[in-house]
């Protein structure tokens, strides 16, 4: 072989790892021209959205697409159930999410739930869930965390994030716990800002890192790093890009072997400070594997971008190739694992039928009782959605609160609205006052202690963070605001309401 052609065949190479290492997204329900062209030029891993589904049907062709490329395309989803749902993005997910189990606190229940959602998964042929949250929500006045957490107790998030592990990979479906090193003790969201921790490492070891550890010991095929800046680790670069926390701590220390994939790198979080660019480049150097992009960057040009940058950086000296050769046999050996997969049987009876409204009928803490002598009148009070969750799904029972009581009137209050407002509209109905982490918004306590003051027959159904003392005649937590939840609660309310 000539020179010129070992340095030609050197450099296909480091190409072909460059795609691997790349997890990128794409508009519409099916695969572009320039996406199947770049999955035959060695692209392994692509990323969907709520945008990619409108149906399990069309879900599945669109892998089946895919894969006619690459049988081992990793075909990834942010499917958390609960409040996060992509597969169910325009209906409300048929499964509560994390903190709704944690307080029913039933490992086996939080197994069959992950199992049955990883079933419906690999179904559709998708094959790595970037989930579970595996953060201590230790803040509870965390904007992107909440209810995507098993809950503020350590050990619990720890033994139910082990479950659920154990239960979406016996689908068959690799799990991606998040988000390492932990991003339950934040107050800010990373999709708008770098997030900072200030602990120190005893608290970290004690907390923090807890369920991750019990994740690796569940064999969780990929951990997904966290935009977060924890100078007891790392005083100048956030998880994403630090070789002190990917390689040192989480490689080294925690002894995971698996996949390391990193958040979105389009938050502002990376994108603001560092460029996707330069931050993609540090995150494969610092030890991450795969470079999660595609949530708002969704197009061609993304992709050439950040394997352009990784290839120069390659040559230039800034990123060994052996790092990123390895970052790219770690990709292909997860996509190797999802072809000889092997599922375990569904569970039998009730456990399997029905999971989700079974989970969220024994999340709800119910306290009080309504003789509601009048119809129902829904008062949604919304706050505005963060990213994470999106605010395309509908969630609330006032769906299906009319379905069970016909003539059910509701609509939705913003910031600004007024418990007059809603009590004019009442008129003689029964007031169901539906609210969202209460607690993180002022506007929506007031509005509640005005109802209650002036119609102290008022229901409260709270879907969020549960922080404030039960209020109203009948008060129901929900533990989370999926479509699920809303339905348990509705049950709740059409017996007080029916005397049933």
């Amino acid at each position: 072989m000539t020179v010129l052609a070992h340095r030609a065949t050197a450099s296909d190479e480091v190409t072909r790892d460059a795609l691997a290492v790349l997890q990128p997204g794409f508009e519409g329900t099916t695969a572009p021209a320039w996406l199947l062209r770049r999955i035959g030029e060695g692209l392994t891993s692509v990323g969907l959205f709520g945008r990619n589904i409108a149906s399990p049907e069309q879900l599945a062709a669109l892998t089946a697409q895919l894969r006619a490329e690459r049988d081992d395309v990793l075909v990834a989803i942010d499917e958390e159930g609960g409040d996060v749902t992509r597969l169910e993005v325009r209906g409300g997910s048929s499964f509560p999410g994390n903190l709704a189990l944690g307080a029913v606190d039933d490992t086996r229940l939080t197994r069959d739930v992950a199992h049955e959602l990883g079933r419906r998964l690999a179904e559709c042929g998708v094959n790595l869930n970037w989930a579970p949250s595996a953060d201590v929500n230790s803040n509870p006045d965390n904007p992107v965390i909440g209810v995507r957490s098993f809950g503020a107790d350590t050990h619990l998030a720890a033994r139910h994030t082990a479950a659920y592990v154990e239960g979406l990979q016996a689908a068959g479906v690799a799990a991606c716990t998040k988000h390492f090193p932990g991003h339950g003790d934040t107050n800010v969201d990373s999709h708008h800002a770098l997030p900072r921790i200030d602990v120190d490492l005893d608290t970290l070891a004690a907390r923090e890192l807890v369920p991750f550890r019990a994740a690796i010991e569940a064999g969780t095929k990929a951990v997904m790093s966290a935009h977060i800046l924890v100078p007891a680790l790392d005083p100048t670069r956030p998880a994403t890009l630090s070789p002190q926390i990917l390689t040192g701590l989480l490689r080294k220390e925690l002894g995971y072997e698996g996949l390391i994939v990193t958040d979105g790198m389009e938050m502002h979080a990376i994108a603001g400070t560092y460029g996707i660019e330069r931050g993609s480049v540090l995150a494969i150097a610092a030890g991450a594997d795969a470079i999660c992009v595609g949530g708002g960057l969704a197009d061609e040009d993304t992709v050439l971008r950040l394997r352009d940058a990784l290839v120069a950086a390659v040559r230039e000296g800034t990123l060994p190739q052996e790092r990123l050769a390895d970052a790219a046999a770690r990709v292909r050996a997860l996509a190797a694992w999802t072809l000889g997969a092997r599922p375990d049987a569904r569970p039998e009876g009730s456990r399997a039928s029905g999971i989700g409204l079974t989970a969220a009928r024994r999340a709800l803490l119910v306290t009080g009782s309504a003789p509601a002598p009048a119809g129902p009148y829904v008062a949604t009070l919304t706050p505005v959605a963060n990213i994470a969750v999106g605010d395309e799904t509908p969630w609330g029972p006032a769906a299906e609160l009319a379905e069970l009581l016909p003539g059910t009137a509701s609509e939705l209050y913003p910031q600004g609205a007024t418990a007059g407002e809603i009590l004019a509209a009442a008129g003689e109905r029964t007031v169901v006052a539906v609210v969202r982490d209460a607690h993180r918004h002022p506007w929506m306590t007031e509005v509640l202690d005005d109802l209650v003051q002036a119609r102290p027959d008022t229901v409260v159904i709270e879907m969020g963070l549960p922080r404030a003392e039960p209020r109203g005649a009948l008060h129901i937590a929900t533990h989370g605001a999926a479509r699920v939840c809303g339905r348990a609660a509705a049950e709740v309310v059409a017996g007080a309401v029916t005397g049933v």
